[in-house]
């Protein structure tokens, strides 16, 4: 096992840990509004950010807990952000589905389907136009194959050979939507063919297969090559979203099941040695949410005086 390996099987354990975490503060009352659960899918995310730098940009979904932690956000202001809290990543007004950390690259979280892939294609149109280094990704779920920006967003790319990676997370379902009974394809990945843009179906329940696809694809970008599309087959453990169960009534306790199977986490421990290390990871893991949840209990909640503040800019800058 490498330090790089030790350091994203770390990571996913980092991920899981605070799903789980959130999952259970929701049930209890100490999560208001809505929350989406990544886990299963750390692989994905981790996989994909192993070969980012900060300065790099992502754009995430309503699903993105998981997406901000692989890129280096701080699971304190994440936590707290969640818990309602003014020390949190939009002063707790934002909640779950609206998380951004610029200092890392992290462009924010969107609660709109497919919201999240024009902005990856202007911050690599702007990288372009700066001569800079930077690639961006954006991160969106199969449900967003329906939606025509998409498709926009890979064609503009295309022509102009931005530097971007579409980043398909097909975890087979766009809430109780089958992919197959919503896209007309046969497979994903013909669609940005069509386009001229290098597209691959990798397994997202295997960090190893979404690294290696993802180097190709990121040295396409900073070679000026153009955008890749990955499709990252892979599924979500719990259900859309709180209100929704792990399995049933459209998805049976058998398929989940199977899926439960091909867990990214140990999966990947096994891959690289380091089974015997993994119960400590989890262990360390854990304590180090349930530490960024005590700590966010002691903070303050924002106040009332506070509710228009962050809502219209401070001042008008001349263009």
């Amino acid at each position: 096992m490498t330090g790089d390996d030790l350091a994203q099987l770390r990571r996913m354990c980092l991920i899981r840990a605070f799903e789980t975490r959130a999952v259970q503060l929701y049930a209890a009352g100490e999560i208001k509004g809505s929350l989406h659960s990544s886990a299963g899918q750390e692989g994905v995310a981790v996989g994909v950010c192993s070969h980012l730098s900060d300065a790099d940009y992502i754009t995430s979904t309503h699903r993105g807990h998981g997406h901000a932690i692989a890129k280096g956000a701080s699971i304190d202001r994440l936590m707290a952000e969640l818990m309602g809290r003014a020390t949190g990543y939009c002063r707790g007004k934002g909640g779950s589905m609206h998380v951004a950390d610029f200092a890392v690259g992290m462009l924010g979280a969107n609660g709109i389907v497919a919201a999240g892939i024009p902005m990856a294609v202007g911050a690599a149109y702007a990288s372009q136009v700066r001569g800079e280094d930077r690639v961006a990704v954006a991160f969106f779920g199969d449900g967003a194959l329906a939606e025509g920006v998409l498709w926009e967003s890979v064609n503009l790319a295309a022509l102009w050979k931005l530097p971007v990676v579409f980043v398909a997370e097909n975890n087979q379902y766009a809430v109780s939507l089958r992919v197959r009974d919503g896209f007309a394809a046969e497979r994903i990945v013909d669609v940005p063919e069509s386009f001229g843009v290098p597209s691959t179906a990798v397994d997202g329940m295997s960090l190893v297969e979404v690294r290696e696809a993802m180097e190709t694809a990121v040295r396409r970008a900073r070679e000026r090559q153009g955008p890749t599309f990955l499709e990252c087959l892979t599924y979500r453990f719990t259900g859309h979203s709180r209100g929704d169960p792990n399995h049933g009534p459209y998805r049976t306790k058998e398929e989940w099941s199977s899926w439960l199977e091909k867990d990214p986490i140990p999966r990947f421990a096994a891959e690289t040695g380091a089974e015997a290390r993994l119960e400590a990871l989890t262990a360390e893991a854990e304590e180090l949410v349930e530490q960024a949840a005590e700590r966010a209990r002691q903070d303050p909640f924002p106040t009332v005086e506070s509710a228009y503040e962050d809502v219209y800019p401070s001042e008008v800058v001349a263009g």
